[in-house]
Parts: structure tokens; C-alpha cells; sequence
């Protein structure tokens, strides 16, 4: 432990001299202690895995709607995402991919833009087109349920209407593929065989 320098007041109690190498050090456990407990709170504000999804609309860019009663006996992939995240553009190829690859066995693939007008997501999937069905957040209550505010988020319901899992973050097509398989929906393809 370090020797504070201390002096006596008038008053008899010892004054505490605070160094400035004192006082980083306690802005930063105060600071990272703050940090923990509010990502505490967070992990404990949304919903958990295996519980049921919360009930939900949403309806496509193409008029398709989808709730929780009509994915029962499917298996739901949520993509939350944003024109200007460069993790979901880099990750928007392999999410189709896997959409369009597992739609058959049962996966729907919704990719959610979050707080963006139908203009700029109009104006950037001309540039970037996307082959999966597109929500916009103004037509879903799905981006307040999910706490979606980091991007991009997966989530994972099953065919029970369960959470299965939940990714929040950018983790890769592997990852991705773990994500699904929870939901007891295994990839048949190597996930490298499309590299030949």
C-alpha cells in the first residue's frame, strides 16, 4: 500500500493529500466498476435464451408480414443491422448466404435496418443488395425487444418459439452457423467448401 501523505487540521482530523497518479487510479475503478454494473443491468434487461420469444409484427419491404404465430414450426433468424455499420456490410454476403442455403429446411431470414429512413436504406441497397426479406424498423416492434443498439445483433428463435441464442456482434460465418445450429438447425455444407 502506497504512503498517503496525511497532515493534521485544527480540527484534529487527518487531511488526505490526493496525487494526480491517486486520482486516475480512482477515476478508473470508479469508471470500470460503473461499466461492469451497467452491463449487469443490460445482460439482465432483455430476453434470455429458451425463454419465449416476446411477441412480435413485422412486416417486409414486399408486404410480407410475420408474427409469432405464423413462424411456429420454423426457425427465425433476426439480423439487426444499419446502412453505415461497416461489421453488418461485411457480414451481409454470408447472412444471405446462409438464409438462402437453410431456407429450405425451415430458417426465415429477417434483416431489421434499425433507425434509417426507407430512402437511405433504398439509396445503400442499390449499391449493396441484400437477398433475404428486409424489415424497417417503423414496420416491427423487434428493435426495442432486442435492446438492438450495437450491430450488428443476431437472434435465434426456434421452432417452439424459443430464444435459442443471441449474438451481439459482429462473429463471423462460423459463428453465425453455431448461432443457428442451437436451434437444433445444422448447416449440411463445410462452411470453408465454398472457398474451392
Amino acid at each position: 500500500m502506497q504512503n498517503v501523505p496525511t497532515k493534521q487540521l485544527t480540527s484534529g482530523r487527518p487531511f488526505v493529500y490526493i496525487t494526480p497518479a491517486m486520482a486516475r487510479t480512482l477515476t478508473l475503478r470508479v469508471t470500470l466498476s460503473c461499466a461492469l454494473i451497467l452491463s449487469a443491468l443490460c445482460a439482465l434487461a432483455g430476453p434470455k435464451d429458451k425463454e419465449p420469444a416476446p411477441r412480435f409484427n413485422a412486416t417486409t419491404t414486399t408486404g410480407e408480414k410475420f408474427t409469432n404465430d405464423s413462424i411456429k414450426g420454423k426457425v427465425v433468424l433476426l439480423e439487426f443491422w444499419t446502412t453505415w455499420c461497416g461489421f453488418c456490410a461485411d457480414e451481409a454476403a454470408f447472412v444471405d448466404k446462409i438464409g438462402h442455403e437453410l431456407a429450405g429446411k425451415g430458417l426465415i431470414l429477417l434483416a431489421i435496418d434499425v433507425g434509417e429512413s426507407k430512402k437511405t436504406v433504398k439509396k445503400y441497397l442499390e449499391q449493396h443488395p441484400r437477398n433475404c426479406k428486409l424489415v424497417m424498423m417503423e414496420d416491427t416492434n423487434l428493435a426495442a425487444m432486442y435492446q438492438a443498439n450495437v450491430y450488428p445483433v443476431y437472434v435465434v428463435i426456434d421452432r417452439e418459439g424459443n430464444i435459442a441464442g443471441t449474438q451481439r456482434g459482429a462473429g463471423g460465418e462460423d459463428a453465425l452457423r453455431r448461432l443457428i445450429a442451437r436451434a437444433g438447425l445444422e448447416s449440411e455444407s463445410d462452411p470453408d467448401s465454398d472457398a474451392n
